[in-house]
C-alpha cells in the first residue's frame, strides 16, 4: 500500500517508535495522522509537530479503542492504516509477577491489537482495502530472557497478526508485524539486557523499515537482520536452539531492568 494520501492512526505516539512512525508517515505524504497515547501531553506535542490530531487512550480498554476509531473517522473520514504500536515491558521475572500484572500486560500487548482489528476491519473490508501494522518484538519470535510476561504476550501478538493476514489477506487487508530487538526508547533507557546483544537502533530506523514493509506488503518487519537467522535456527532444530538460549540465560540470569 502506498502511503501518499492515506489516513493513518498510530498508538503509542507520545514517544519512541510511535512518535517516529507519526513523523515518518507525515513526511511520506499521509493525508492525516491521528496520534494516540495515554500521555495526552506527549501525543499533543507529536500531533502539533506534524499537524495531526491527538487522542488520549488506554489501548488495553476496548471502549478507548472504539473512541479512537470514532474520533479518527470524524477527523479524516475513515482509516486506511492502523498502527497498533503501544506496548509495555511489564513486570520482570516469573515468580514476582502477580495475576494482576499478567492481566495488565495481556490487555496492553495483546488485547489492544484484537480491539483495533475488531473495530477498524469492518470499514476496511467494506472498502476492500486497508492495512494493520502491529508492533510485537523479536521476543515474540524468539523469547525474552528473564521476562515471562513480555515473552508470552509478544508471541501472542505475532500469532494474532499472522491469523489476521491468513484470514483477511485475500480480501484486501495488508498486515505487517514489527519485531525489533533493542530500540532506543523510554523502555530501554535503563538498559536493554539480552535484547541489546546485536546493538540498539534508533526509533526512526524502525519506523523507516515499517513504512517500507507497508509499501511492499511485507509481513515481518525485522530491523535487526540477525533476528531472521535466529528464527531460522529455531525452526530448523528447536532443541538445539533452546540449548543455545539456555546458555544465553546463564549470561543474563542476574540482569534486571535498569542495568546495562
Amino acid at each position: 500500500m502506498q502511503i501518499q494520501d492515506k489516513r493513518v492512526v498510530v498508538t503509542g505516539a507520545a514517544s519512541g517508535i510511535g512518535k517516529a512512525l507519526c513523523e515518518a508517515f507525515n513526511n511520506a505524504g499521509a493525508k492525516s495522522v491521528v496520534c494516540v497515547d495515554m500521555n495526552i501531553e506527549g501525543a499533543t506535542e507529536t500531533a502539533n509537530d506534524i499537524g495531526g490530531l491527538a487522542v488520549q487512550a488506554n489501548v488495553g480498554q476496548e471502549a478507548d479503542i472504539i473512541n479512537v476509531i470514532e474520533k479518527a473517522n470524524e477527523y479524516s473520514g475513515g482509516i486506511d492504516i492502523f498502527c497498533s504500536n503501544a506496548g509495555i515491558g511489564g513486570v520482570h521475572g516469573f515468580f514476582e509477577v502477580e495475576t494482576s500484572d499478567w492481566q495488565n500486560i495481556w490487555e496492553v500487548n495483546v488485547q489492544s491489537h484484537i480491539f483495533a482489528a475488531k473495530h477498524v476491519l469492518p470499514q476496511m473490508l467494506e472498502r476492500g482495502e486497508g492495512y494493520l501494522m502491529n508492533t510485537s518484538s523479536a521476543a515474540g519470535l524468539l523469547t525474552q530472557i528473564g521476562s515471562a510476561g513480555y515473552s508470552v504476550t509478544k508471541a501472542a501478538a505475532v500469532s494474532f497478526a499472522e491469523w489476521i493476514k491468513i484470514t483477511y489477506g485475500s480480501k484486501g487487508i495488508g498486515v505487517s508485524c514489527l519485531c525489533p530487538q533493542a530500540v532506543r526508547t523510554a523502555m530501554t533507557a535503563q538498559g536493554a539486557g539480552v535484547a541489546g546483544v546485536d546493538g540498539m537502533i534508533e526509533a526512526d530506523e524502525a519506523a523507516a523499515d515499517v513504512l517500507d514493509a507497508i509499501e511492499n506488503e511485507r509481513f515481518l518487519v525485522t530491523p535487526h537482520t540477525e533476528v531472521l537467522e535466529y528464527v531460522s535456527r529455531k525452526g530448523n532444530d528447536r532443541d538445539r536452539w533452546i540449548s543455545g538460549m539456555q546458555r544465553l540465560q546463564e549470561r543474563y540470569e542476574d540482569w534486571k531492568p535498569g542495568e546495562d
